[in-house]
């Protein structure tokens, strides 16, 4: 039996080898590039492969190749159309299109059986080509009508949280009829599978009942959305809705705003001043610029409404909104700006000590809201144009859930959350440690049995900088082979996690159809059930618990959903590592040790003084040397060192404990709309002295609450 087992292993042995050094290539750029397109290759070089092997079936003629063609054909473009969408894209501007594509898998079909049957028999194939003709005629015409039921359904305000009924909401026509590739897909099916039973066959009635099944469905199809073309099915038009949004400012009387616009991946941005927003005096208003932002933001109470258009965003000219609240600079916050009824002021999502949290841009608002007394030098020291009266700490509202320092660790792991940013626009190497310090540093964490590593990347590596993306993967895939080596025992899933995202899901869940398009989604979501955001936390604060509970305490994690969130991590970590940004601020919240690392190039006392949210850290070296001793210091707290530094560096970065953070942000805001209604009042009285009897009746702003 030794001998057996001896062979066994002997053997065993070459296989492992070959297995772990494909893996190790597989971990290598090149071998990153290709497990991410290798499956695009394959199915484009099938899919090319199925047209030209049923074009030589066609040709010679040969049935069998003609069929095995065609069908591996309509297989590639649906595992095309279910799996690699950017294929798609490309052949699109290839001019490859679907309906090129469906047509010449057709015309090959029919062209097969002209060369497969009798002499003579063009004239009995010539209804089933005019048939096939008047498919694609149909086709074309679904498409058109589409357009313009889509730019019947496109309103100028697109709303949430608000009733919005009177705009003859409704809901969205079938998927199928909104997207050109799956109809002709679908639609087309019965007439490709008709002319191949009659390939097959020679039975002509069934390519006739396919392409008569193929006609029924077009035909339904054009009448569902001519019916929606009626004026009665229709919403209203742009004016009607303009004049409709005017009149629910005039009811609502918003008095402080949240104005957003972004990409899809920075609606955190926003997210995180949604709770302070809806704890404010007054009526709230969220201002959006993106359609589809508007399904990006979180769980909230407060009424959301999108303008696109520059003409209906200065219709807030006239209501009795005072203040607008900016979390990000973008391309379209000067077009907010430019209405002079309001007040400004810029919160930013996050502190650091980038130069992006010192932007010059921050002087086109009439205030800019900072956590502590950091931010106020730092604006002084960038000399940027912003005057220092006009900055105002209101600490950080958000930090509420970040739970404070509790002890060393007692278990017998310490939980390392390892969350470096991103590598920003400028191209500076000390913005991201990922790229030259992140194996390092995951290295030397894996490296100690005692650690449990969090990984959080930040959602824009890569973006920019393709060495950060390639750097991010080969970390991940360090954290699985470290996962591979440990075993212990993993908790009994007794459905508590199952049970609690359930929960949570239909909290967050509108109801909506996957389909639903923004006028549908309008009409379900236009009465939210009053706490139902804060129904929402509890449900995620008892995910979060659920979530920890269900791993193992040894097993290593990447964290790149939704959830669990940034400050989800903070609580469950005992030691934060990160680069300079804004998650180091709110870490210290939590009075637990954190370590920066320093890929700036600068020394590290000058990466100190440079920096000062590193002055109560651990600077790691990008060869990660000093990660032992961080965490022998955090095993041990009588050798933290650096423990009254982070209480004195969390009051200057994040201001004191009392009074609140959500107090002082209140007392800003009421301060701010109390100037915006003395300008408001000596804007009106101005312009009627000035135009008497001529701008009085149209530039009078309404009364306007106070907060």
């Amino acid at each position: 039996m030794a001998r057996l087992r001896l062979r066994r292993a002997t053997a065993e042995r070459p296989r492992r080898r070959l297995a772990g050094l494909f893996r190790a290539r597989l971990t290598t750029p090149t071998g990153l590039l290709l497990r991410r397109h290798a499956p695009r290759a394959l199915l484009t070089a099938l899919f090319a492969a199925a047209f030209t092997v049923q074009a030589v079936g066609a040709l010679l003629p040969h049935l069998p190749l003609l069929l095995v063609a065609t069908v591996a054909s309509v297989a590639a473009e649906g595992a095309l159309h279910r799996w690699q969408r950017g294929m798609v894209t490309v052949l699109a501007k290839s001019h490859a299109d679907l309906t090129v594509r469906h047509v010449l898998r057709d015309l090959l079909l029919v062209f097969g059986l002209l060369r497969l049957g009798e002499q003579n028999r063009e004239t009995v194939y010539a209804p089933l080509v005019a048939g096939l003709l008047a498919f694609y005629a149909l086709h074309c015409a679904i498409q058109a009508l589409s357009v313009l039921v889509r730019r019947t359904r496109t309103l100028p305000v697109v709303t949430r949280n608000i009733d919005a009924s009177a705009l003859r909401l409704s809901t969205a026509p079938p998927v199928l009829l909104r997207r050109p590739g799956h109809r002709l897909l679908v639609f087309g099916l019965p007439s490709t599978a008709g002319l191949l039973a009659t390939v097959a066959t020679d039975d002509l009635r069934c390519a006739a009942l396919g392409i008569a099944l193929s006609l029924g469905l077009a035909v339904m199809g054009l009448f569902d959305l001519l019916v929606r073309l009626l004026p009665s099915r229709r919403p209203v038009g742009e004016q009607e809705a303009v004049d409709w949004f005017d009149a629910w400012l005039a009811e609502y009387r918003p008095t402080i705003g949240l104005y957003f616009s972004g990409g899809a991946s920075s609606a955190y941005q926003a997210n995180m001043w949604l709770e302070p927003l809806a704890q404010l005096e007054g009526r709230p208003l969220i201002v959006l610029r993106e359609r589809f932002m508007v399904q990006k933001i979180a769980a909230t109470d407060v009424p959301i409404v999108c303008l696109p258009k520059v003409s209906t965003l200065m219709r807030l000219e006239q209501s009795t909104l005072q203040v607008l609240v900016h979390p990000s600079n973008s391309g379209k916050t000067s077009q907010a700006l430019r209405i002079p009824t309001l007040k400004h002021t810029f919160v930013n999502h996050g502190e650091s000590d980038k130069l992006s949290s010192c932007n010059p841009y921050a002087k086109a608002y009439d205030e800019v809201w900072v956590a502590g007394p950091a931010a106020r030098e730092r604006y002084a020291l960038a000399e940027v144009g912003v005057e220092d009266k006009d900055v105002v700490e209101i600490g950080r509202p958000q930090l509420d859930a970040v739970r404070p320092y509790a002890g060393p660790p007692t278990g017998p792991y310490v939980t390392v959350l390892y969350a470096p940013t991103w590598e920003g626009w400028d191209g500076n190497p000390g913005n991201t440690s990922v790229i030259q310090a992140g194996e390092n540093l995951v290295r030397a964490l894996l490296a100690d049995p005692g650690v449990r590593l969090l990984y959080k990347p930040h959602p824009l590596t890569g973006s920019v900088d393709p060495r950060a993306g390639e750097a991010d993967l080969r970390i991940r895939e360090l954290v699985r082979a470290a996962n591979r080596e440990r075993t212990g025992a993993r908790p009994v899933d007794d459905g508590e996690l199952a049970r609690r995202t359930k929960e949570l899901d239909a909290l967050i869940s509108t109801d909506c159809r996957s389909a639903a398009d923004q006028v549908e989604r309008m009409l379900l979501q236009s009465t939210p059930e009053p706490g139902r955001a804060e129904a929402v936390a509890r449900a995620t604060e008892a995910w979060e618990e659920a979530y920890w509970a269900s791993l193992p305490e040894w097993e290593h994690q990447v964290v790149t959903d939704v959830r669990p969130a940034l400050y989800a991590c903070f609580n469950r970590a005992d030691l934060l590592v990160s680069d300079v940004s804004s998650v180091v601020s709110d870490f210290l919240a939590s009075g637990k040790p954190y370590a920066v690392a320093n890929t700036s190039g600068l020394p590290e006392e000058t990466f100190r003084e440079t920096f000062p949210t590193v002055r109560a850290a651990t600077v790691l070296a990008p060869d990660a040397g000093g990660v032992p001793g961080l965490l022998a210091a955090v095993r041990h707290p009588e050798m933290d060192e650096l423990a009254e530094a982070r209480a004195e560096l969390k009051r200057y970065l994040l201001g004191p404990d009392e009074p609140a953070s959500q107090v002082l942000f209140s007392k800003a805001a009421r301060e701010l709309c109390a100037a915006a209604r003395r300008h408001q009042v000596r804007m009106a009285a101005r312009l009627a002295s000035e135009l008497p009897g001529q701008r009085h009746e149209t530039v009078a702003w309404p009364a306007t609450p106070s907060v």
